[in-house]
């Protein structure tokens, strides 16, 4: 399998298939533990939040648990805190180069999918959150479905829904994303730790069958055509 660094070229026409994974995919997903710590933060403290917040923060990247601080300083159950996490309305941003490229995909005639692990409820607000729903032709959660990458199932969900003849794989875990994909015979693009991203072990899984074909910096590395 060769490795690519450098910008690419994607052919899309009616007969392809682009599908995104989601978390530190299309935006960050720090930047959604953010978005709850400070929905949460308000919720609890509503005069000196961002006093909260700054200490929420500040514990995470200690390592130290967030919600039994919480749990203990505000007596709230851990199970409230969990449901405000899991249901806040997310305040996330695409990263650069993405609505384009879903644009240009659309254009084309190009078909365009998710793949992403998590609870149906929570991921289906980040993808409303980030305004991609009418660019998007099928949403493969895995709380839906009942398996997880790197499932084949995940996979052939999409095959099975969407019509094409050459299936695009774009995700960064290389733990689960790529092995399902590469053995089914897609193209596998793997995005670059941008050093926030929440799983940060990618040093661990360089074997072979855990590699994307081709790697980008970021999606302005990328262009439709």
């Amino acid at each position: 399998m060769t490795m690519k660094f450098w910008s690419m070229d994607i052919k899309v026409d009616q007969n392809t298939v682009v599908v995104f994974d989601l978390d530190d995919t299309l935006y960050n997903e720090l930047d959604y533990l953010r978005s709850a710590y400070k929905s949460i933060a308000q919720h609890l403290d509503q005069d000196n939040w961002k006093l909260l917040y700054s200490k929420m923060f500040s514990l995470y990247r200690s390592k130290i648990n967030v919600f039994e601080f919480l749990s203990s300083s505000y007596e709230i159950e851990l199970r409230m805190l969990i449901a405000m996490y899991r249901d806040h309305q997310p305040d996330i941003q695409l990263f650069d180069g993405v609505i384009e490229i879903l644009q240009d995909i659309q254009t084309r005639n190009g078909k365009i999918g998710i793949i992403t692990d998590g609870r149906a409820s929570t991921q289906r607000a980040k993808i409303q959150s980030l305004g991609i729903l009418n660019y998007i032709d099928e949403i493969i959660i895995s709380e839906e479905l009942g398996s997880e990458k790197p499932s084949l199932a995940n996979f052939k969900a999409i095959e099975n829904s969407l019509t094409g003849t050459v299936f695009y794989y774009i995700a960064d875990n290389l733990k689960k994303d790529f092995i399902a994909p590469n053995t089914l015979g897609w193209k596998t693009i793997g995005l670059i730790d941008n050093g926030k991203n929440i799983h940060f072990n990618s040093h661990l899984y360089m074997e072979r069958q855990n590699l994307p074909q081709e790697f980008i910096i970021g999606f302005n590395d990328v262009k439709i055509n």
